[in-house]
């Protein structure tokens, strides 16, 4: 009877959540991926108090509510996740991925400057890393100045 029940357990543990497997997973060995620019939904069963991003420069992870994180790609690369309960014991130690989408991009070298467009359909300047300065200031200052005229 004990090891249908253990069974069990971990079928539930496996199966219960669709979003929580990513964290089963990862602490298995396999990283939480996450696109550059996007964010993504973290359930977890136990309470969290408390989250530490290795390189927050790379990702940043916040909390909803008790149970559920909220993961954001910031630049591409690896760090890692750390999640403690409200005692400061770990609830979770795991790697995060970020990646840079490739898809509808289109990267153009002039020399050693280097620009990104996101063509789909139509070709917008997009700031990526490794991006020439003078072109990622000019497309962040057209972006802010068209978000300060929408405000």
């Amino acid at each position: 009877m004990r090891p249908q029940l253990v069974s069990i357990a971990a079928a539930c543990l496996l199966l219960g959540s669709t979003l929580m497997a990513p964290l089963v997973l990862a602490m298995e060995g396999a990283p939480i991926g996450v696109n550059v620019n996007m964010a993504r939904i973290l359930r977890i069963n136990a309470s969290a108090a408390t989250v530490i991003v290795g390189n927050p420069g790379i990702a940043d992870v916040t909390i909803q509510d008790p149970q559920t994180l909220i993961l954001t790609g910031k630049s591409f690369g690896q760090t890692n996740l750390i999640v403690l309960d409200a005692a400061g014991n770990p609830i979770a130690d795991t790697l995060i991925e970020v990646n840079q989408m490739q898809a509808g991009n289109t990267t153009v070298y002039q020399g050693q400057s280097r620009t990104t467009l996101s063509c789909a359909p139509v070709c917008q300047d997009t700031i990526m890393m490794g991006d020439d300065p003078s072109f990622s200031g000019r497309a962040l200052a057209s972006a802010q100045m068209v978000s300060s005229m929408g405000n």
